[in-house]
């Protein structure tokens, strides 16, 4: 048997990545079926994220303290990678949880031909900056999936104390989840709203609303200085 060139190596690789299981592109009905499965699925929880109102209520019922245990926080501790079992709870339509973010955040979404799970392209028009980006399968890209309320701030609001597998959850939960400009998320990384807020204005009311909703679902608690920065910024809703 004749040894592959590279570029035929790479050939095959790339087309494993785009088709799924095996490499062997997938019959027009079993695309058909994974397509189905795939968009059946909500890419939002129902009444996520809260209108005003709703998040000025959950504010003022979640619990005030100081962060703990932040000194031992590690990211391993919400799993080593993006998990999407659908076996598992949780789990959503056997996508990388990546990849449902950009499906439902990107607009002139390309996805595969052969796999509706991949995203070959698209633009982001980032919350958080106002600016267009755009994404390329497998190339160089500003964008990132950034947790708006980040594991580390979790961690320290009350997440230290849940199960391996409640912090897997919290990691892959969509809901927790925002494409955005990668600068702007090293920048945020694991700040609370009274220490950062997104650089356009006209985002702070959602971003606000994301983040109590947030702490309201998993029963996280907000440090004094980050109550009163959420108030402020909830109060801006209109």
């Amino acid at each position: 048997m004749t040894s592959l060139r590279p570029a035929v190596l790479l050939g095959a690789a790339l087309s494993l990545a785009v088709t799924g299981c095996a490499g062997r592109p997938a019959a027009g009905t079993a695309y058909a079926d994974a397509a189905a499965r795939v968009s059946a699925v909500p890419l939002a929880g129902a009444g996520f994220p809260p209108d005003a109102a709703t998040a000025k209520d959950q504010l003022g019922r979640l619990d005030v303290g100081w962060g703990q245990h932040w000194e031992t926080y590690r990211r391993a501790e919400f799993g080593e990678t993006w998990s999407d079992d659908t076996d598992a709870p949780g789990g959503r339509n056997g996508c990388d949880t990546r990849d449902d973010v950009l499906r439902r955040d990107l607009s002139d979404l390309k996805q595969g031909d052969r796999n509706p799970c991949v995203v070959v392209s698209g633009t982001l028009h980032d919350p958080y900056t106002g600016k267009s980006l755009p994404y390329y399968y497998r190339r160089a890209s500003q964008i990132q999936t950034d947790h708006v309320v980040a594991l580390g701030a979790a961690w320290r609001a009350g997440a230290w104390a849940w199960s391996p597998q409640r912090r897997l959850e919290y990691a892959n939960d969509l809901d927790v989840l925002l494409a955005t400009d990668k600068q702007t998320n090293y920048d945020k990384s694991s700040l609370t709203p009274d220490k950062w807020k997104p650089p356009r204005h006209a985002y702070w009311c959602e971003y606000a609303r994301r983040w109590v909703g947030i702490k309201a679902k998993y029963r996280l608690t907000v440090t004094p200085p980050e109550k009163t920065a959420l108030q402020d910024m909830l109060g801006a809703c209109g």
